[in-house]
């Protein structure tokens, strides 16, 4: 069974920068197109950023030119690098494996709270 675990988030300022990580224990990512997504208090879940096994790599436009996403298969994990955060930015960040339908393969983990504030 895939237990997927995000780590990384925190309290940072307006301007700072975070690295989030993610390991789907169970899996080997190598396998799978991964993304990022993110759901702020009483909003929908959003997709961030997503990174394809072909080497495409797509953003929200919200996040272009800030946030990078990328992978290590070695380590088994997938990593979302936030510079220039914006107090918009808060919210809990997940990390999936998408699937071309809509769905995705494993179950939501708890994900990591990143909270921009000063």
């Amino acid at each position: 069974q895939v237990r997927l675990v995000e780590s990384g988030g925190g309290l940072v300022q307006p301007g700072g920068s975070l690295r989030l990580s993610c390991d789907p224990y169970g899996r080997t990512i190598s396998f799978y197109d991964m993304a990022w997504y993110r759901q702020a208090p009483g909003k929908q879940r959003d997709l961030v950023a997503s990174t394809y096994r072909n080497g495409t790599i797509n953003y929200a436009d919200s996040v272009k030119g800030r946030f990078t996403i990328s992978r290590d298969n070695a380590r088994n994990t997938v990593y979302l690098q936030m510079n220039s955060l914006k107090p918009e930015d808060t919210a809990v960040y997940f990390c999936n494996a998408p699937v071309a339908d809509g769905d995705f393969w494993w179950a939501w983990g708890q994900g990591t709270q990143v909270t921009v504030s000063s």
